[in-house]
């Protein structure tokens, strides 16, 4: 079996992909993203003691998309060898084209234990994971690290860490260019990136304030980034990743294209669950829109798939009505 080239596969004048983000990229969405043309597509994050453990809620987050292509599995721990035992279990779980490990959540609930972000301040031992992972995934799937520029200001040692990553067989790293005590503040450092391309030879995703293609484009022609990975940006708006197909102005069209993401959800992962979460993701289609407040109320009521298509049935009404005036 030949490991997935990340390399050959970021092809494409910008190469967009799909962020990591728990409670937010199940298998639905990810899947209206691709649709929109994100390259790669990511799990949220998953404890490995969880999957050691076999928790079955934990195990839910990897289901993989019906053609889903490439897929990426991050995982998040400190011990080693759980994290190699983790990587088995994704691997006989989901058979994903990358194992991704997270060393940037800067939650103060991963953090406490060490995990996440915490790993920048023991470079080491990020080492011992990625090479315990790398051994335990072999051929079967490629091997990546995410990490942010440092801990803090007075600890940036992001270019430092990459070369660590690779040294330990890391095939790729994203940097997002905030340090952790940022969380999501401020600017994101691109500079940082650039600093991580100069120091190693393996390819180089760059995170951090890119909210369109433009921005895209941008940050691949300053950093030299082999791509871009976007997060929040895509919340609410799988059209970030489309190159001819801007976002819709109106209620009625974004919400047709929630109300897809949740009728699939409802097939994965059955009508109740998928019917509450919708919920914050109507509310994101909505960021912007005239009247957002009213839908939003609506959407917070719903609790089931007529009650959702119904919102959207609304909104057309609406919409032509306003035609006809």
């Amino acid at each position: 079996m030949q490991k997935f080239n990340i390399k050959e596969s970021l092809g494409g004048a910008v190469p967009m992909l799909l962020a990591p983000m728990a409670g937010v990229t199940d298998a639905a969405f990810r899947e209206v993203c691709r649709g929109f043309g994100a390259v790669f597509t990511y799990s949220e994050m998953v404890s490995s003691k969880a999957l050691v453990y076999q928790d079955a809620k934990s195990v839910g987050l990897l289901l993989r998309g019906g053609g889903e292509f490439p897929y990426a599995a991050q995982i998040f721990g400190s011990d080693p060898i759980v994290m190699a035992d983790a990587s088995v279990k994704v691997l006989e779980l989901v058979s994903p084209e990358i194992i991704d490990i997270n060393m940037g959540c800067p939650a103060p609930k991963i953090v406490r234990n060490g995990d996440g972000c915490a790993l920048m301040r023991d470079p080491a031992l990020a080492g011992r994971i990625i090479a315990a992972v790398a051994v335990a995934a072999g051929n079967r799937a490629a091997v990546t690290a995410k990490f942010r520029k440092g801990w803090d200001s007075g600890s940036v040692n992001a270019a430092e860490f990459a070369r660590i990553m690779e040294a330990n067989g890391a095939d790729a790293v994203t940097i997002h260019g905030r340090v952790r005590s940022q969380l999501y503040s401020g600017t994101a450092d691109w500079d940082i990136i650039r600093e991580v391309k100069s120091a190693v030879s393996i390819p180089v995703i760059a995170n951090g304030d890119v909210a369109s293609r433009a921005d895209a484009s941008r940050c691949i022609a300053y950093t030299g980034a082999d791509a871009v990975m976007v997060g929040r940006a895509a919340m609410g708006n799988p059209w970030v990743f489309s190159a001819d197909t801007p976002r819709p102005g109106s209620a009625a069209e974004l919400l047709q294209t929630a109300l897809r993401q949740l009728k699939r959800a409802a097939e994965l992962k059955g009508e109740r669950t998928a019917c509450m979460e919708a919920r914050k993701h109507f509310s994101w289609y909505l960021k912007g829109v005239r009247d957002a407040g009213h839908y939003k109320q609506l959407a917070a009521q719903a609790v089931t798939l007529a009650d959702f298509s119904a919102i959207v049935s609304s909104a057309h009404s609406q919409r032509t009505a306003s035609y006809l005036a």
